[in-house]
């Protein structure tokens, strides 16, 4: 059947009535001469920026000593302009929110600060790849079904999570606005591990299998920590205050000590809640308060019903081992 064109008549007004709904006071509409970060934008430099972090791997191959300092120095000529860019478009936000003012026109120079924090981030680069090359060393000593580290950089969505978040938090510790949160929110998006760009994480880092993962704003992670799937590091309430608005800026998640390992679906919650280190957390549990050192913590043996079976239900072979 051919279209009815008449139908198509409709559609001036059913635009108007779209247009009508963009008002000065509608919470999810941007207009104006004050263009926001652009979110292509940002992914286009975290691409760029893990070109740098790991020559060779993603999107360019056949690099060697012969072409590669062309190939980073016009990597980091973009980069520059990029970030000059975007940064100065959300410190610009950042200023109209805050100043509660709709006027893009300001003595501001946010592209000046925008070079220089930009400049700084470039900078970051050189520490960036000596974290994450732990965080890779990390990977391959903590999965024996890990061959190389190769494997580790191309394959495992905990590996390329942890990338986006450290480079997210340097961003973060510069005080840049929003495009952190842009940054690991792709991530999120990408493998399921939602890292918030706030979080203190350090070296030596693993996220085995991933899918799941929460780690929160305030969560202070040490050295040699290892997390598998599913583990939430959350907030056990969000105080308020009289006028019962978020009272926002306190610790609100936990703190994981060096060298613990905390398997599938824990949930740990709380800003003084403190797990300390060389503990294992088990799989399931529940977590609300400081674990001492050395510590494991499990769930008491479940109880199994299995229904036409002459094998005791409750009893589990000890010969097997169920790690993941």
């Amino acid at each position: 059947m051919a279209s009815d064109f008449r139908l198509k008549e409709q559609l001036p007004e059913l635009t108007e009535q779209i247009v009508s709904t963009y008002t000065s006071d509608d919470s999810i509409n941007h207009l104006g001469h004050c263009p926001l970060p652009s979110y292509t934008a940002v992914v286009d430099i975290l691409l760029d920026l893990k070109d740098i972090l790991y020559p060779g791997y993603k999107r360019h191959t056949n690099l060697h000593a012969g072409n590669i300092r062309y190939h980073v120095g016009g990597l980091i000529d973009s980069l520059h302009d990029q970030l000059t860019t975007q940064i100065a478009r959300a410190l610009r936000h950042e200023h109209r929110v805050l100043q509660n003012h709709k006027d893009c026109e300001t003595d501001i120079d946010f592209e000046a600060k925008g070079q220089a924090m930009a400049i700084e981030m470039l900078k970051r680069i050189v520490k960036l790849r000596e974290m994450l090359a732990t965080d890779v060393q990390a990977a391959h000593d903590g999965d024996p079904a890990c061959q190389t580290t190769d494997e580790v950089v191309f394959c495992y969505p905990g590996f390329e999570a942890i990338t986006v978040y450290r480079i997210a938090h340097e961003l973060v510790q510069l005080d840049v606005p929003f495009i952190p949160r842009m940054m690991t929110e792709w991530a999120h998006k990408e493998t399921g591990i939602d890292i918030h760009p706030g979080a203190t994480i350090g070296e030596y880092f693993f996220i085995d299998h991933g899918t799941g993962v929460v780690i929160g704003e305030t969560c202070h992670i040490g050295k040699h920590v290892k997390l598998y799937q599913g583990v939430t590091l959350g907030a056990l309430s969000f105080p308020t205050d009289a006028d019962g608005q978020l009272i926002r800026g306190q610790k609100r998640h936990p703190t994981i000590e060096d060298d613990v390992v905390v398997y599938a679906n824990a949930t740990i919650l709380g800003g003084r809640t403190v797990i300390g280190r060389e503990s294992v957390i088990g799989s399931s549990v529940w977590i609300t308060r400081t674990v001492s050192p050395g510590t494991t913590v499990v769930l008491e043996k479940p109880q199994l019903k299995v229904r036409g079976s002459d094998e005791p239900a409750d009893e589990l072979r000890p010969e097997v081992n169920y790690q993941i």
